[in-house]
């Protein structure tokens, strides 16, 4: 699928894209480039130092912002694939720069696309979060309109061979800035584990989960569609209980912006959202429905069908937290 084919990854050196490159350098040896875009000069050099130049001739790494666009545009030349994974994400942040988060939420979104429009991109893949969906903080709102944005993107790319599409999904495990690590450091340190809620939960998913699900979409999105997962929930209380047993666990309240319970399809969303194997895809207002359930062998949801992690029929146990931490946090690890 993507042999010979050039791939250029936005937020490259994050969580996602350091997993991303790990697995179709290993799965595609025929790959013709990958180019990491990234901003930070430190973090491509660490990352540099597991690809050496002599081994992986088809890694590049190119030092550019998502703001702006003339650097973004140059580095899509020749470019098949964008995998779109920049932002800033931090909700408390968002909420007292929020100037910030929307020039690189949704400014960055337009240039991406811009960068796809201008040059001889024909895939587009845009990483969402499950803060988009009904949002109540400024960084689930920026990124419901990038969404929008990249939808909307393909009622205007003409009659070119270019599809735009997002994949949404929830927490991710282990990822830089998550739970997993936080209450990792804190129970090593014999700290607190402060908990902002004790029926608070969320979505979800690993990295690895995360890849294939993006790949997935690459092959079989025909564009305009928002694909969402079936993953499952857990309690924030589980997550600490799994790591560290004996902990004391503090509730400190839930901060400015989050949720009790976190949502990836809302009820108004139902009436254009389809269900297939092992995920779902809300499609455009105006999308041609038909054609959407037939490419993917797929069918309607019901009428005020809701997709939230309170109400999940799937849920995480301790002991499952405990084994897919081994199988893709640490592989040594065990109960504090």
């Amino acid at each position: 699928m993507l042999n010979n084919k050039s791939i250029l990854i936005t937020g490259g050196t994050g969580s996602f894209g350091k997993e991303f490159t790990k697995i179709i350098l290993n799965r595609y040896p025929d790959l013709k480039r990958l180019v990491i875009y990234s901003r930070d000069e430190l973090k491509q050099f660490d990352m540099a130092q597991f690809y050496p130049e002599d081994k992986y001739p088809q890694l590049r790494f190119f030092i550019g912002d998502v703001r702006d666009r003339n650097r973004f545009i140059r580095a899509c030349e020749n470019i098949d694939i964008i995998i779109h994974t920049a932002a800033l994400k931090q909700v408390p942040a968002a909420e007292y720069n929020p100037d910030e988060f929307i020039k690189t939420n949704i400014g960055g979104a337009q240039n991406v696309i811009d960068g796809a429009l201008e040059t001889n991109v024909k895939v587009v893949i845009a990483l969402s979060t499950d803060k988009a969906a009904a949002p109540i903080n400024l960084y689930g709102a920026t990124k419901l309109v990038s969404d929008k944005l990249f939808i909307a993107a393909n009622n205007i790319k003409g009659k070119r061979d270019l599809r735009f599409s997002v994949v949404r999904y929830g927490n991710v495990m282990g990822s830089r800035g998550s739970v997993i690590p936080f209450f990792m450091n804190k129970a090593k340190s014999g700290g607190v584990l402060p908990i902002t809620h004790k029926e608070m939960t969320r979505f979800n998913i690993s990295l690895e989960e995360g890849v294939e699900m993006v790949l997935y979409t690459i092959e079989n999105a025909i564009g305009g569609e928002l694909l969402v997962p079936k993953i499952p929930s857990y309690k924030i209380e589980t997550v600490a209980k799994a790591i560290a047993p004996n902990a004391k666990l503090e509730y400190v309240g839930i901060r400015p912006g989050e949720k009790l319970h976190e949502e990836m399809i809302t009820e108004s969303d139902s009436y254009n959202t389809i269900e297939f194997d092992k995920y779902y895809a809300i499609l455009p207002s105006d999308a041609d429905k038909e054609k959407y359930l037939k490419h993917f062998n797929a069918q309607e949801v019901e009428k005020g069908f809701k997709y939230n992690s309170g109400s999940n029929k799937e849920w995480e146990t301790i002991e499952s937290m405990r084994d897919k931490m081994r199988k893709f946090v640490d592989p040594n690890f065990k109960p504090l």
